[in-house]
């Protein structure tokens, strides 16, 4: 379970599957996990009443924040109190117009530029 941590009306969403990643590297029965910057697909749970994205269709999401350690190259690390995503559309637009909270430094390292800015804090 994610917060949505931008303006789209989404309230909270359930992860469904971490696109491009494979599974099979990994082992034979482990699940791949998703980090910061990683894309989505995701169900609604909670909206809005005025949320301009259908509750029953699925969605996509990058992560901005999450509660497990990220490890920098300089080799500090970071973690944030919440598991947190910001709605996108096709093109990797955010679908807000406002991100809330502070979203990781690695999401620039992604090309999600458009998230970097809108953002109050980058850590």
């Amino acid at each position: 379970m994610l917060e949505i941590a931008d303006n789209s009306g989404v309230k909270s969403a359930q992860c469904i599957k971490v696109l491009g990643k494979c599974a099979s590297s990994r082992g034979k029965y482990t699940r791949p996990t998703a980090s910061v910057g990683d894309i989505i697909s995701v169900a609604i749970k909670k909206h809005l009443p005025n949320c301009q994205l259908d509750k029953k269709k699925v969605h996509r999401c990058v992560i901005v924040r999450t509660k497990y350690p990220i490890r920098r190259p300089d080799g500090s690390y970071v973690r944030f109190d919440s598991n947190a995503a910001v709605m996108i559309d096709a093109d990797k637009n955010p679908v807000g117009t406002r991100i809330f909270g502070a979203v990781a430094r690695e999401l620039r390292e992604k090309n999600f530029m458009k998230i970097v800015s809108l953002a109050s804090e980058v850590v």
